[in-house]
């Protein structure tokens, strides 16, 4: 029997190459050299013989004759989980769950299927923890340990020929990072191995009907660790986090084939697990008696629900020539960007002073509702004048000064009125018909009118 050879074949120009090299001799092109197994003659994938997705029989049919069926979900028992997956876990879907060390990956995993396992077959794969360390944890989190069917395993063939055998209906492979094929050569972990190993689980899940749960690293810059190709294989991608120093852990969904995308689910970690939180937005307006000036709040759109933060704004002299502007859960260039609207369509010059921006909580503000408390938190901080309990701000500053409305503006509203919040300051055009009780609503249009009724 002929011995099998290891290739590179850049998937650019289809070059044949002995080795890797970051770049590739006939073409060119950076990190397109892939690891192949050929025979001696053509190299070939090793996906290349290899079944298709999973499902009927290729034919073409028009679009009107497809027949729709709902598709069964399978609730987890935790109604954050829920919301984030879309509703629950889709039957033959595979998810990637990233996250740092210590954020609770495999704590939120292993309650989730401790839970399941009365009622549905479930399969624990650990690669980095031993059986017992598993077993230590879940008895820590008194979680019922008499169903959940668990294995220590990097092999993903063994896993397989175990996932067969068991037929669970939910799998879970803990980490993707450690995993290996053993007709790669490559080291578990590698963009091939990474690769690979996801393509034949989630290949599995899809023929088979089972929901996959791949545990994923993160980089230095917080991004998922593998190749890109990764994310377009499976049809959900979370993220959960949060630092060690807080209490708190939030579960964002990046990507979502069956739900909303950024949907947001907070957790507490307690000495007992991941606890759910109800009312996220009760947490992060623990505010003190006495609130002090560049204290703000701002109502974001996470998903499908809105999410009450507050904004810290700090303006200090600079002490050096070139002033600091720091942003903690904020983007850093929006700021640059909104102080140069305050000083243009303002009349403020904070030029020479430092800027530090801080959402409390811990929690990542993304969208551009947040320009106009961003800009009255530093003017409220610039001038040294608290800005009151009561009041809440959105909307979005154009680079002429103008405020532009937001969406579900009229959502935001009532959700900052059952907080408590009595005055709002938003943009003219998401001035609500019917004004919730006991709360002044200011509309404006021009950053210049926000600054005038402040």
């Amino acid at each position: 029997m002929a011995k099998k050879k290891i290739a590179f074949v850049c998937t650019d120009c289809g070059g044949d190459f002995p080795k890797w090299q970051g770049q590739c001799p006939a073409c060119g092109a950076w990190n397109t050299l892939q690891e192949f197994v050929h025979d001696g003659a053509t190299p070939t994938s090793r996906s290349a013989n290899r079944g298709g997705f999973a499902g009927q029989l290729s034919e073409v049919q028009n679009l009107d004759e497809i027949v729709l069926e709902e598709t069964p979900r399978i609730g987890t028992g935790m109604g954050e989980l829920d919301r984030v997956l879309g509703g629950g876990l889709v039957p033959g879907s595979a998810i990637l769950i990233g996250g740092h060390p210590g954020a609770g990956k495999s704590t939120l995993l292993l309650q989730t299927l401790c839970r399941l396992a009365g009622q549905q077959s479930c399969l624990y794969i650990t690669g980095e923890e031993s059986l017992a360390q598993v077993a230590l944890r879940a008895g820590r989190l008194k979680l019922p340990r008499d169903k959940l069917r668990l294995a220590a395993e990097t092999d993903v063939e063994q896993i397989l020929d175990l996932a067969r055998k068991e037929q669970p209906r939910i799998l879970v492979v803990d980490s993707i990072q450690v995993m290996y094929l053993t007709a790669l050569q490559s080291a578990p972990g590698s963009v091939a191995q990474v690769r690979e190993c996801a393509a034949a689980l989630t290949r599995f899940a899809k023929q088979t009907g089972t929901v996959l749960l791949l545990v994923g690293h993160v980089t230095k810059d917080g991004t998922l660790a593998g190749p890109k190709v990764l994310e377009h294989m499976i049809d959900c991608s979370l993220m959960l986090e949060g630092s060690t120093d807080s209490r708190f852990r939030t579960l964002r969904g990046l990507k979502n084939r069956f739900g909303a995308v950024n949907e947001l689910g907070v957790f507490a970690m307690t000495g007992e697990g991941l606890k759910e939180v109800k009312n996220p937005s009760a947490i992060f307006l623990n505010r003190a008696d006495d609130i002090a000036s560049g204290s703000l709040v701002t109502v974001v759109w996470e998903g499908t629900r809105p999410l009450l933060v507050e904004l810290q704004a700090l303006v200090d002299a600079s002490h050096f020539g070139n002033p600091r502007r720091v942003c903690v859960g904020l983007e850093g260039n929006r700021l640059a960007m909104l102080l140069a609207v305050l000083h243009r369509h303002g009349g403020i010059q904070v030029g020479d002073q430092d800027v530090f921006m801080n959402v409390v909580g811990g929690v990542k503000v993304t969208e551009t509702a947040a320009d106009l408390a961003q800009v009255l938190a530093i003017v409220s901080s610039f001038r040294d004048r608290p800005l009151g309990r009561e009041l809440v701000v959105f909307g979005e500053v154009g680079l002429s000064g103008e405020i532009r409305p937001v969406p579900q503006g009229q959502e935001r509203l009532y959700e900052a009125a059952k907080h408590g919040f009595r005055k709002a300051i938003v943009p003219k055009a998401n001035l609500p018909r019917a004004l919730p009780d006991n709360m002044e609503v200011i509309g404006v249009s021009t950053l210049a009118q926000a600054l005038e009724y402040l």
